[in-house]
């Protein structure tokens, strides 16, 4: 692919610290100079890890790939409570804690696996009465919030040290959309009775993209000079696995460019049940996503993708 037009898909960015998600967005429109270009879900500036970069008309899948889990690696510190919930706020609570034991530790991270409540905090994004939270808190003002259910798919503990006035776990975490890991490790240690807080967070996969799939704002730079970066693209509907797929033949598919309707009767498989599809082209062009109406017996254009300046091709 040859030209700027060319760069369409999924690209994965390693986030250093210090960064806002908006700067490295910011950083990667300038080094790949393209305009239509964004994220898939905020990092805080201390966070280093996976952010996906949607290039193009990828950014028209941004609503989908947000759905995706998201996993991370965490430190939590016990004994210290701060204000951001993170080590970085003004500490409001220290206690040495030399009670806790290993296996009383890893039972209370274990006992948040599935779906649990949490209250947003006030560093974070959320809107209240049209403010987001973060700017109340700025303005040293602290409002009340509503509990939000969150998806906790499994937890490991990687490393705990239950030595000393402040003992310290590091985790992985899979989780849904939403999650706020920094609460998830004050729950963890109002659990067991003592003030935490989240010492370290690194996120290391992120709408389907890994650690070992991303690359660095100057690794991107490079690849960029060399005109090797769209090798390193992925096509945004192959990271949308979760939504089922279907082929249509050519009049169908002439249809659905068209934003028409389209018989399910005509398509392999034949959906079977209602909701999101990703509807591809006999030679494997994706056409966009399509909703499945059973009782209609038909699926209707929700996203449509014209076949680009390539082949449109992608695996599915």
């Amino acid at each position: 692919m040859n030209g700027n037009s060319a760069l369409e898909g999924v690209l994965g960015v390693w986030k250093p610290a210090g960064w806002t998600s908006h700067d490295v967005v910011a950083k990667a429109r300038r080094l790949i100079g393209v305009r239509r270009i964004g994220h898939t879900g905020t990092l805080d500036p201390a966070v280093t890890g996976v952010l996906p970069i949607c290039i193009g008309r990828a950014t028209r899948l941004v609503e989908y790939l947000q759905e995706t889990p998201k996993a991370y690696e965490a430190t939590l510190r016990f004994g210290i409570a701060t204000d951001t919930e993170d080590a970085g706020g003004q500490v409001v609570e220290r206690m040495e804690v030399h009670h806790l034991t290993e296996e009383e530790i890893a039972r209370a991270i274990g006992s948040f696996v599935g779906d649990i409540e949490q209250i947003p905090p006030m560093v974070s994004a959320v809107k209240v009465g049209g403010k987001r939270l973060y700017e109340l808190a700025r303005q040293g003002v602290t409002v009340e919030r509503k509990p939000r259910t969150v998806t906790i798919h499994s937890i490991d503990v990687l490393q705990m040290n239950a030595a000393g006035p402040h003992p310290e776990v590091r985790f992985s975490v899979r989780c849904s959309k939403g999650t706020y890991i920094r609460t998830l490790c004050v729950d963890i240690g109002r659990k067991l009775g003592v003030p935490a807080v989240m010492a370290d967070l690194k996120r290391v996969e992120s709408a389907g993209l890994t650690e070992a799939d991303c690359l660095t704002l100057e690794q991107i730079g490079e690849l960029k000079r060399q005109g090797k970066l769209a090798d390193k693209l992925v096509p945004a509907d192959r990271l949308l696995g979760f939504i089922p797929h279907a082929a249509a033949p050519a009049a169908e598919s002439a249809r659905a460019l068209q934003g028409r309707a389209i018989p399910k009767k005509a398509l392999n498989p034949e959906p079977k049940r209602p909701g999101l599809w990703r509807l591809y082209r006999e030679d494997g062009v994706f056409l966009g996503l399509f909703e499945a109406d059973i009782g209609r017996g038909e699926l209707r254009p929700v996203k449509v993708f014209h076949p680009s300046d390539g082949d449109g091709r992608t695996d599915r």
